[in-house]
C-alpha cells in the first residue's frame, strides 16, 4: 500500500484549516476536518470556554485513528486536521496506521493568539490558547514520523513545505 495521510497537527489558531483548504484547492486530495468528529458534548464544552481532558478526547483520538485508516485504503494523499498536541494523541492515531505522517504547524504564542482574537464564529475561544500550550508535547526526535512547519509564515511558503514533504515520500515509496 503507498497512500498516505498527513495529519496537520498544532494548536487552536495555527493555520490547520486555512492550509488544508488551500491544499484542497491546490491538489487532488481526500481531506476530514478532524473537529467534525469531536461528540456533541467535546463541542458543548469547548464551546463554554472549558478545555478537554484526556477522556474527553480518548473516544475522538479512536475516531481519528479509524479514519487514518479507512483513508489510507482509499486515497492516493489525504489531510486530516487534527491536533495531535500530546505525544499519547499521536500513538493513539498511528496504531496500525504505517503509511501516516503528521506535520507540525508551529509558531510562538503570541502569534497565534493575534489570530485567534479574529476569528469568528470558531468554538475554540481565545482565552483557551493558554490550556493548548500547557497541553502540547512538542514532537521529539524518537516521532520520526513528526515533520516541522514553521506556521508563522505565510501560506504559500507553508503549501510549498508540505509540497515538498509529499514529494519525498512519494520518491521513497
Amino acid at each position: 500500500m503507498s497512500n498516505f495521510v498527513y495529519v496537520l497537527m498544532g494548536v487552536s489558531g495555527s493555520g490547520k484549516t486555512t492550509v488544508a483548504k488551500e491544499l484542497l484547492k491546490r491538489h487532488d486530495i481526500s481531506y476530514i476536518d478532524g473537529d467534525y468528529l469531536h461528540p456533541r458534548s467535546n463541542i458543548l464544552k469547548m464551546s463554554s470556554g472549558e478545555p478537554l481532558n484526556d477522556d474527553d478526547r480518548a473516544p475522538w483520538l479512536k475516531l481519528i485513528n479509524n479514519a487514518v485508516f479507512a483513508m489510507q485504503k482509499t486515497n492516493q494523499v489525504s489531510v486530516i486536521i487534527c491536533s495531535a498536541l500530546k505525544k499519547k494523541y499521536r500513538d493513539i492515531i498511528r496504531e496500525s496506521n504505517q503509511n501516516l505522517r503528521f506535520l507540525f504547524l508551529n509558531a510562538d504564542f503570541d502569534s497565534i493568539y493575534k489570530r485567534l482574537e479574529s476569528r469568528v464564529g470558531h468554538f475554540q475561544k481565545p482565552q483557551m490558547l493558554i490550556s493548548q500550550f500547557e497541553a502540547l508535547e512538542i514532537p521529539g526526535e524518537d516521532e520520526k514520523d513528526v515533520y516541522f512547519i514553521d506556521a508563522s509564515q505565510n501560506v504559500d511558503g507553508i503549501i510549498e513545505a508540505i509540497t515538498d514533504i509529499a514529494l519525498k515520500q512519494n520518491a521513497d515509496k
